[in-house]
């Protein structure tokens, strides 16, 4: 295998394996920040001794146990814990020839769990626990985060830097939380997921309508927090949204990259299997009291069973968003319970309920909320107030691709 090769399976491997190996060091060294410099070291000698002596048969336990020993090394310089070190250092030092796939099994899926609800403390900002959450778990580099959420890399540097500060300054514990505390933290760790997904679903700014990387990043979180957490129905309800939504990925976009919405979508490029699995998920994640990720899930699985827009059963799909409002009460979902509502009952009664949304605060600038009533305005008929509204919501968005949409949509009306 060349030089070369190697290198693509070291980057590779990195960014399967990174969230397990930051995971093991901190289950020895207690700090998230520590934790990643010390993984950073065994990647390091990952890139100078696989070229030389070969890529090792677990690739992945490798990298843990070498990170291990640089955690067992760090602390033994720090003098502290001689007892534990004592103990560590021995079974680890014993290893002559590593039992590589004990070295992974040893506790790293609790050490692994520890780390995504330390990433995802709440004393962080959202976009913060993104950052961290990527390149703790996801091994992506900075300059990747930043391209991802168009931000410029030292900002992202900074913010992830200042996220493991907040973390160490405020002495948060590297531990799974408590039950009391447990429900608080858990809708943070699904809410920094959501994020990322919808941040390449649709994103917010820039040329492309999607970033199908950071969705995936998103949708693989998912995946691990179920294995991690399968009692949990939340967490079964947000993968099965996931799944579902990501399904639709291919028929998005056109062979320009321009967007496609949802009536208009070749329903033959939807990813059966994805929504197989959706589907699967939602069935673990039913509960007599369903929470906000299951119920979007619901909606989503209304429009994955439906061969044609026409069967949609738009009327399940309104009363669904009726309980999700009462559950999270929000404008957007108010806002998007009026689409369906016009889709099950006609555009005027969609369009009462979009104008109640006018006078929002939370609206004010949100481009979807003009873009609607310019939908809703051109069905009935209302071609030049319509207009109005589609260039108000050009004028909104952040998205080249979406501003283009829109723009096309006011044409139609003059038209």
């Amino acid at each position: 295998m060349g030089e070369t090769e190697v290198r693509r399976t070291v980057e590779t491997v990195w960014r399967m394996e990174a969230g397990r190996v930051v995971a093991g060091i901190a289950g020895i060294v207690r700090d998230v920040g520590q934790a990643e410099e010390l993984a950073q070291d065994a990647l390091v000698a990952a890139l100078e001794q696989w070229p030389r002596d070969g890529v090792p048969a677990n690739p992945g336990a490798w990298l843990v146990t070498v990170g291990k020993r640089r955690a067992v090394d760090a602390l033994r310089r720090r003098q502290t814990q001689q007892r534990t070190l004592a103990e560590l250092g021995r079974d680890l030092d014993e290893q002559v020839t590593p039992d590589f796939d004990a070295a992974v099994e040893d506790h790293i899926e609790d050490d692994l769990l520890r780390l995504i609800f330390t990433a995802c403390h709440p004393i962080l900002s959202p976009i913060a626990r993104a950052a961290l959450t990527l390149r703790l778990l996801g091994g992506l580099t900075t300059g990747e985060i930043a391209r991802a959420f168009l931000t410029a890399e030292p900002t992202v540097g900074q913010r992830i830097t200042r996220a493991k500060q907040t973390l160490a300054t405020a002495k948060i514990p590297f531990e799974v939380p408590g039950p009391a505390e447990r429900a608080e933290r858990l809708d943070s760790v699904l809410e920094v997921v959501y994020l990322i997904f919808n941040e390449g679903y649709s994103a917010t700014a820039g040329d492309d309508w999607m970033r199908p990387a950071l969705a995936q990043e998103a949708l693989r979180l998912a995946r691990l927090l179920q294995g991690l957490m399968p009692d949990e129905p939340e967490v079964h309800g947000l993968a099965a949204l996931l799944e579902i939504q990501a399904s639709r990925t291919r028929a998005r976009t056109g062979p320009d990259g321009e967007p496609i919405l949802l009536n208009d979508q070749d329903r033959s490029r939807w990813d059966q299997l994805l929504i197989r699995r959706g589907l699967a998920a939602l069935d673990r994640a039913r509960t007599d009291h369903p929470g906000p990720y299951a119920l979007q899930a619901e909606i989503a699985a209304c429009h994955a069973r439906a061969r044609t827009p026409e069967e949609t059963d738009w009327a399940r799909i309104a009363a669904l968003y009726a309980d999700l409002v009462r559950l999270v009460p929000s404008p957007v979902i108010e806002l998007n319970r009026a689409v369906a509502v016009a889709q099950a009952h006609g555009p005027a009664a969609g369009l009462e309920l979009a104008r109640e949304l006018e006078y929002e605060p939370a609206l004010e600038h949100y481009h979807l909320l003009p873009s609607v009533l310019g939908d809703l305005l051109f069905k009935l008929g209302r071609h030049e107030e319509a207009r109005a509204e589609f260039e108000r919501a050009a004028s909104l968005t952040g998205n080249a691709r979406e501003r283009a949409l829109l723009l096309n949509r006011a044409a139609e009306c003059g038209a």
